[in-house]
């Protein structure tokens, strides 16, 4: 006789059983762009605006089963970003900024994962803007299932980040009056094993 208790029981086997039809080693996978976004929200003046960094490429070996073993090497190039307002494109490019002339892109690399609970990891690593690294603690949820008949890595989090501690920010953009220190990210990735 099926039970509510039964039901519950098997929602939360479930991903756990996926999982051990994973390889038992760490297996290599490739973000798939067509299905991922990486939103950056932020503040000007009062007024919410978001913008994407679009063309990120993101590699990473992780066994669900031994996340303390992951590597993540995820590159941005900044000068993709995609914004409604040609103005703030323009803003974000030069060289108070983000300086995408001298910079073009950003890194994020980790070589550590630990498990909080079922689906919920944190990685461990370094986050590179301009010629500033800093450590970075980024959460994740990580759920398994099957896409096209592959198996598929869909892997969400969002994150805050203080631009000036990477130097996005100098001279009349140091001030956090218009554009405020706190910048927020959501990551809304898939990846597919090679």
């Amino acid at each position: 006789m099926f039970t509510m208790r039964t039901l519950l029981y098997g929602a939360a086997l479930a991903p756990i059983l996926l999982l051990t039809t994973l390889p038992a080693q760490a297996a290599t996978w490739v973000l798939d762009p067509e299905q991922s976004s990486v939103i950056f929200g932020y503040t000007f003046g009062g007024d919410p605006y978001v913008g994407e960094f679009k063309n990120v490429e993101a590699i990473f070996n992780i066994d669900p089963l031994n996340p303390a073993a992951c590597d993540f090497q995820v590159t941005i190039p900044i000068s993709d970003i995609s914004i409604d307002s040609p103005e703030a494109l323009d803003y974000l490019h030069d060289y108070e900024l983000f300086d995408v002339d001298q910079w073009p892109t950003a890194s994020f690399k980790a070589d550590s994962c630990s498990l909080e609970s079922l689906s919920s990891f944190v990685s461990e690593g370094t986050l590179t803007i301009r010629d500033q690294t800093n450590p970075m603690s980024f959460p994740f949820n990580l759920d398994v299932d099957m896409d096209g008949g592959k198996l598929s890595f869909h892997l969400t989090s969002e994150v805050t980040i203080n631009r000036l501690e990477y130097g996005v920010g100098q001279g009349y953009w140091a001030g956090t009056g218009e554009i405020p220190n706190e910048v927020t990210i959501k990551v809304d990735v898939r990846a597919v094993s090679q």
